[in-house]
C-alpha cells in the first residue's frame, strides 16, 4: 500500500548545507574548457574556411577573430587549452590510482588551475 504520510517528511538539506568541493569544481571546469574548445576550433576552422573562400569574406572573418572580442575568446581558448591537458595529466595519475587522498587532490586541483593560468600568460606573451 502507498505511504500516505509521504508529504510529511521533511527535504534533504543538500543544497543548503553543501559546500562543493574543489575535485568536483574542477571536474566540471574540464568538461566546460572541453566544449569551449570545441567552440574556439570551429572559429578557427571558420578563419580557414573564409581564407580559402576570398579576399573579401577573409577580410570580414580576420576582422572580428583579430577585434578585442576575438582576441578575447581567443585568449580564453588558450586559457582552456591548458587547463583541459593539465587536468588530462591529473586524471591519468588518478587512473593509475595515485594521489587520491583528499589533501594531494586538491593540490593537484589548485596545481591545474594555476599552472594554466601561469602558461596561458607564458603563450601569450611569447606568442
Amino acid at each position: 500500500m502507498a505511504d500516505v504520510n509521504r508529504g510529511n517528511r521533511p527535504l534533504s538539506p543538500h543544497l543548503s548545507i553543501y559546500r562543493p568541493q574543489l575535485t568536483s569544481i574542477t571536474s566540471i571546469l574540464t568538461r566546460i574548457t572541453g566544449n569551449a574548445m570545441l567552440i574556439s576550433s570551429l572559429l578557427i576552422v571558420w578563419w580557414f574556411l573564409a581564407a580559402a573562400s576570398g579576399p573579401a569574406y577573409f577580410a570580414i572573418v580576420n576582422g572580428f577573430l583579430t577585434s578585442w572580442f576575438g582576441d578575447l575568446i581567443m585568449f580564453f581558448s588558450v586559457l582552456g587549452l591548458w587547463y583541459h591537458s593539465l587536468a588530462g595529466i591529473r586524471h591519468l595519475i588518478w587512473d593509475n590510482a595515485k594521489m587520491m587522498d583528499i589533501p594531494t587532490a586538491e593540490k593537484l586541483g589548485w596545481a591545474c588551475i594555476g599552472g594554466s593560468v601561469l602558461l596561458t600568460l607564458i603563450t601569450v606573451i611569447v606568442v
